[in-house]
């Protein structure tokens, strides 16, 4: 069994098939056109996947999963859009799915760094921020505030940090995040939040989707038990 988070820059690969396999990143651009999985999610999943499940429904699971509390925010964030699910008392109280405001923020920061030949691990947190919605509308921040004498690394973090407050006011103004996707490796998109931030990686999609199979990662109980805690409204949200 070959699962596959299809996102819209880049792909997860997990072959189940294979102990202690560790899920493989490639950019979904240079997969082969014939390349397909036996259970995928994601913006391209459809195109990759003999099966599909939704993206709300494997982030709720990977959520369950991973963070293993009754109340919890957990945001999604990658480069095409936005998108979270909130959990109280071990049930889903809320979610919400952002492909406009939240458009094309992770591939936008992306982009900037290799034009500005940037890199955001080695970057100050900024102490003002852009306000901005998305990170298209962003780019004119960015390019009037060089313009007028701001440092390109300063104008760039000003818009992350301002991406970083934009989704935080999405998620309904959490007191803690639980964050998922590739931003998770950008520190001043992590630190620019006005509250505590949990980092859990690229591949919270792919536990998810392992866990609706019933499967465990290695020395950890399978939570297929708890699956019924997921509501009917996200079951019905597979495609």
């Amino acid at each position: 069994m070959i699962l596959g988070d299809f996102g819209t820059s880049y792909s997860k690969i997990l072959d189940l098939g294979q102990a202690a396999t560790q899920p493989r990143i490639i950019a979904t651009r240079e997969l082969p056109g014939d390349f397909r999985v036996d259970l995928a999610t994601g913006h391209n999943a459809r195109r990759f996947g003999h099966l599909q499940v939704n993206e709300l429904t494997a982030l709720a699971r990977g959520g369950e999963a991973l963070i293993g509390e009754a109340d919890f925010l957990l945001l999604d964030c990658g480069s095409r859009d936005i998108k979270f699910v909130r959990y109280r008392q071990g049930k889903l109280a809320d979610m919400g799915w952002n492909a406009e405001c939240g458009a094309s923020m992770g591939f936008t920061i992306e982009l900037l760094e290799r034009y500005y030949q940037l890199d955001c691990r080695t970057m100050p947190l900024p102490e003002r921020s852009f306000p901005v919605t998305c990170g298209v509308l962003g780019l004119s921040e960015i390019f009037d505030a060089v313009v007028n004498g701001v440092p390109e690394a300063e104008a760039v973090a000003r818009l992350i940090r301002g991406i970083a407050r934009n989704s935080w006011r999405f998620a309904g103004e959490p007191d803690k995040i639980y964050l998922s996707g590739g931003l998770c490796e950008n520190p001043v998109f992590v630190g620019s939040f006005p509250c505590p931030v949990v980092p859990l990686g690229r591949f919270v999609l792919l536990e998810g989707m392992r866990q609706k199979l019933g499967q465990a990662p290695a020395g950890q109980p399978s939570r297929a038990s708890q699956a019924s805690r997921t509501p009917e409204k996200i079951e019905g949200g597979v495609q």
